[in-house]
């Protein structure tokens, strides 16, 4: 039976190396946000590329969970990379029952500061946190226990961090997840340029290093609304 994991993070975060991690076991198959063509057809959200994306991607939920999400799978391990605000509030949740679930949190001000180079005005449905928080608790409301990953954490310290999480959701321990070899992978999602330049020039997880980018005044309400929610995950954070 496959052990089909979701990570549901927001944007401007470590994702995306996740996903690359996971992507050296052999025992994996990883999918870029699977969800992406619903959301934009589902909200019509102004993301780079949306036009030219709604196009070539599936847009029917209920086909990608049947066929990507719950479908067949070639490996005993399947890698979600998932962005939270793809749960739009129409979205029966069911699917998540028989899936592990990984919340990847990371500070609002690093996330916001690096987003409006994408969205100049990003609203709190875009940074994601909110939407975390709630799945979080619906989650646990469903009998799951799910992990959460801070970026910062992961970044200072990816082994124990890594090993950490793969004790909580039964997997064995794979050092191959600690590198992986720069450049494009056949499952980055179409939006890669618009997103992944600095992803696919990496070979391992960056060091840590406080942003130096600044959150524009015009964010500063949004900046303090995130830090609330950011503050209700952060506690349960798998730390090394």
């Amino acid at each position: 039976m496959t052990l089909r994991i979701n990570s549901w993070s927001g944007p401007r975060n470590v994702s995306t190396a996740l996903m690359r991690s996971f992507n050296q076991r052999p025992d994996t198959r990883v999918v870029d946000e699977p969800l992406y063509g619903y959301y934009l057809a589902a909200t019509g959200a102004p993301h780079p590329g949306r036009d030219e994306l709604v196009q070539i991607l599936e847009t029917d939920v209920r086909t990608i969970v049947e066929q990507t999400i719950l479908g067949p799978c070639d490996r005993d391990v399947l890698f979600m990379k998932q962005m939270v605000h793809h749960l739009t509030p129409e979205l029966d949740l069911e699917f998540l029952d028989p899936c592990v679930n990984i919340l990847l949190i990371r500070d609002p001000a690093e996330v916001i500061a690096s987003l409006v180079n994408q969205l100049p005005e990003p609203r709190m449905r875009d940074v994601g946190l909110q939407r975390q928080v709630r799945l979080f608790e619906e989650l646990r409301s469903r009998g799951q226990d799910p992990p959460v990953i801070d970026a910062r954490l992961l970044l200072l310290d990816p082994e124990p961090v890594l090993r950490k999480l793969c004790d909580r959701i039964g997997l064995t321990w794979d050092a191959g997840m600690l590198s992986w070899p720069a450049g494009r992978i056949p499952e980055d999602g179409p939006w890669d340029r618009y997103w992944y330049d600095n992803v696919q020039t990496s070979t391992g997880f960056q060091t840590y290093r406080p942003s130096s980018k600044v959150v524009p005044a015009s964010c500063a309400e949004l900046l303090s609304e995130c830090r609330m929610q950011y503050d209700r995950l952060i506690p349960h954070a798998i730390t090394a």
